[in-house]
């Protein structure tokens, strides 16, 4: 398996590049559209052939390049069931698997966040946990449709089930980190170690957080696949 983690300064984005070896083919998880032509130019560099674009949900803080990158090079837009974007090509569900080669990439449904948000579990060592769960912390729930006891359901009974040893990649991080592990975040991350279902909503129920700067243009733009 090939596998590239990127990012976005501006956004704190990280994007996900995965393929398997032999067969060259490829996908791309949450992509930013300003990234766009490091993309294409990785993917040439690396001879690969993008099968498909992937998000993990319907972004707040930055636009997809999904729309550009299937123009492009003519792979397929795959979101969360239930996102309600009618540009998609497919949706997928949990405990779908997409197949690459010998990569296997798994959607494990985590809501909370927003309400459709999907983790990808690839070669069951990789998980890409989008903005259900952070490396010491975890996406807000107060937007979107989002829900703070659906969210502390889904990464206490779907992600923290998971091995210890499970590598963890989030969509985001603020403080430079890169990778964590199940085992680390159970242990370690204040918004989950330690706390009741109660406690959790009482904490994400008084974040007070800023909305971010960009929500009013990346909703609705990546409900057209960002274009």
């Amino acid at each position: 398996m090939l596998f590239r983690q990127l990012f976005d300064s501006e956004s704190s984005t990280y994007t996900y590049l995965i393929a398997d070896r032999h067969t060259k083919q490829a996908v791309i998880v949450d992509s930013v559209l300003e990234q766009f032509e490091r993309d294409i130019d990785l993917l040439n560099e690396l001879g690969l052939n993008l099968r498909y674009c992937l998000d993990t949900h319907i972004h707040a803080d930055h636009i997809t390049a999904t729309g550009k990158l299937r123009q492009a090079t003519g792979c397929l837009s795959v979101l969360p069931k239930n996102s309600q974007v009618k540009c998609a090509d497919s949706f997928i569900q949990h405990g779908q698997v997409l197949q690459l080669g010998a990569v296997t990439i798994e959607g494990i449904a985590t809501p909370g966040h927003t309400n459709s948000h999907m983790a990808y579990l690839v070669n069951n060592t990789h998980l890409l946990t989008g903005d259900a769960l952070f490396i010491r912390g975890c996406g807000r729930t107060d937007f979107q449709d989002g829900d703070a006891g659906t969210l502390y359901d889904c990464v206490t009974k779907r992600l923290f089930t998971l091995p210890d040893e499970t590598l963890v990649y989030p969509a985001h991080d603020y403080k430079g980190c890169t990778v964590s592990t199940i085992a680390e975040e159970k242990q370690l991350n204040p918004r989950f170690a330690g706390k009741t279902r109660d406690d959790f909503i009482q904490l994400m129920e008084n974040l007070d957080l800023p909305f971010p700067t960009k929500i009013k243009q990346a909703v609705p733009a990546n409900k057209n696949c960002g274009m």
